[in-house]
């Protein structure tokens, strides 16, 4: 044998051997167990637990061990959720997903597991909505009927989704589409799939089953008393969050891109101890209600270093809606966001509108938002009740705000600040109501290090007379916008060592605010 053939015979050995390590993930080291987050809870300005990455052990096995095809069209549910139930019972450990096309319908998370995706790894769901049962559950903060999720957590500890890869809901084949938010040819080619129009043709419905569904419901819950057959009936209407995470302690989202959900991306409802880190959460910016990161009712939260570009609210800070979110009564408490970038988005991080629960001890810093409808938005109504209180936002870098920065608003109507702000349907109420449960309280809230650079207004705060938005301060930013600042219904705002570029317009004009404090530098 000369010496090409055998550095030949060498080479085609390397690579085989390259190839059966890259084809076996259970020799792949995965680091999740136990990773110490407490940097991020330190030095905030509330009293915080520290928290860890849940405590996974070391045993992997890929997916196809339970029969799973990675073929885009072979159904790998059981697959997936024997292989979570099973290791789940051995004590837990990693079920690895493997590059490939991976087509399944509902999955069920476990006690002690990871749902690790490696690189090329896709999860796609089924987009055929019969294989979704129908479950109670909460969705825009009232207890209702929807289809199961893709992915469900209820009541279980030490989760975890991990990897490089993706998650893709197929959203598609349960949103209806409004004409305005998208292109000629994407709207011929949406015609060209079935489904109905409106009668002005401006909303596309996949089915006539959806728009009679709607015409039924307060926004998207279904208000009235239905058999469990009428239920079934209008399954198609009934799209679910994506990730449904309820009731559950010690979990973990890491490094994953989840993306073209149904309706919210991700949705933690009622957990503790919950991180999320390094991930990608997308859905197209037509999404109807396609929110990114839903935090509801939950305590001891971080969101680190993680990238949103959706069709609704980006980072989403709730806890129930009217009486039901009164009567639960847990609050979103103990939140640091820290390092995230929102791109588009109606707003880039947002309280409400749902908070009837209230809301405290929120920290968001080091944050990017670019092309968002809002920056930091928080959004009530009448009616709503709950305490949102507490709020420290320091380092926030926008660029092409589409409305305003930094805005309140107490009159919201169902609508995007966009949208408010292009149908001319912002309100100003001067006239008090009586307060009662349901009358919102916004104050103590804390704006800082600021710097936006192209916005039509330069913030906007709208508040109701009975209970003005009080003790608000912004402090240390520089502005540049079309218009200035217009403050209606407020009391005890700060506004100092703030210089703003404006192009037209006064810098600053109020109505009915009590105990104004201003340091404005205007440069026109």
């Amino acid at each position: 044998m000369n010496l090409k053939t055998i550095l030949l015979c060498g080479a085609s050995l390397l690579m085989l051997s390259a190839c059966q390590n890259a084809s076996s993930p259970a020799k792949q080291e995965i680091s999740v167990s136990g990773e110490n987050y407490s940097g991020y809870s330190q030095n905030v300005p509330f009293e915080m637990d520290h928290l860890l990455s849940p405590t996974i052990g070391n045993y992997k096995r890929p997916i196809t061990d339970f029969g799973a095809i990675g073929d885009g069209h072979t159904d790998c549910s059981e697959a997936i959720n024997t292989g979570l139930k099973e290791m789940s019972a051995l004590g837990g450990g990693h079920l690895i997903v493997p590059r490939g096309v991976w087509m399944t319908g509902p999955i069920y998370m476990q006690n002690n597991m990871d749902l690790h995706l490696e690189e090329g790894a896709v999860l796609v769901f089924n987009p055929d909505y019969h294989v979704y049962p129908i479950i109670n559950t909460w969705f825009e903060g009232l207890l209702t009927k929807r289809c199961a999720s893709p992915i469900n957590a209820d009541s279980v500890n030490n989760i975890a989704i991990t990897g490089a890869g993706t998650i893709d809901g197929s959203g598609d084949a349960w949103r209806w589409v409004k004409r305005e938010k998208v292109t000629p040819f994407f709207w011929r080619d949406l015609l060209a799939k079935g489904g109905c129009c409106n009668r002005d043709s401006s909303v596309w419905y996949p089915s006539e089953i959806v728009r009679e569904a709607l015409s039924k419901a307060d926004l998207n819950v279904i208000r009235e008393e239905l058999t469990d057959e009428q239920w079934e009936e209008y399954k198609v209407f009934l799209r679910p969050v994506m990730i449904s995470l309820r009731n559950s302690a010690n979990i973990l989202l890491k490094g994953v891109r989840f993306q073209n959900s149904p309706a919210w991306n991700i949705h933690p409802l009622l957990c503790k101890n919950l991180i999320i880190d390094g991930i990608d959460v997308f859905n197209p910016d037509y999404a109807q209600n396609g929110d990114g990161l839903d935090v509801e009712s939950c305590e001891n939260v971080l969101i680190l270093n993680s990238r949103f570009s959706v069709g609704d609210d980006g980072i989403c800070i709730k806890s129930g809606k009217d009486e039901a979110g009164r009567k639960r009564g847990v609050p979103t408490r103990n939140v640091v966001v820290r390092g995230c970038t929102v791109e588009l988005a109606h707003g880039g991080f947002v309280v409400g509108s749902e908070m009837s629960g209230g809301v405290e001890n929120i920290y968001v810093t080091d944050c990017t938002f670019i092309g968002t409808e809002v920056g930091l938005r928080f959004k009530s109504k009448r009616g709503r009740g709950g305490v949102v209180e507490n709020i420290h936002i320091s380092n926030i870098t926008m660029k092409d705000i589409v409305t305003d920065p930094i805005l309140f608003d107490l009159h919201y109507q169902g609508l995007s600040a966009r949208e408010v702000m292009d149908a001319g349907l912002e309100k100003v109420d001067t006239v008090a109501q009586p307060v009662n449960e349901g009358t919102p309280t916004f104050k103590d809230i804390h704006i800082e290090n600021i710097v936006s650079c192209g916005s039509y207004r330069a913030m906007y705060f709208n508040g109701i007379a009975e209970r003005p938005i009080s003790n608000i301060s912004v402090s240390n930013a520089v502005i540049t916008s079309r218009y200035g600042i217009m403050l209606n219904l407020c009391d005890s705002v700060s506004i100092n060592n703030v210089t703003l570029h404006v192009a037209q317009g006064e810098p600053i004009a109020t109505q009915a605010v009590t105990n104004l404090q201003t340091d404005l530098i205007a440069n026109n």
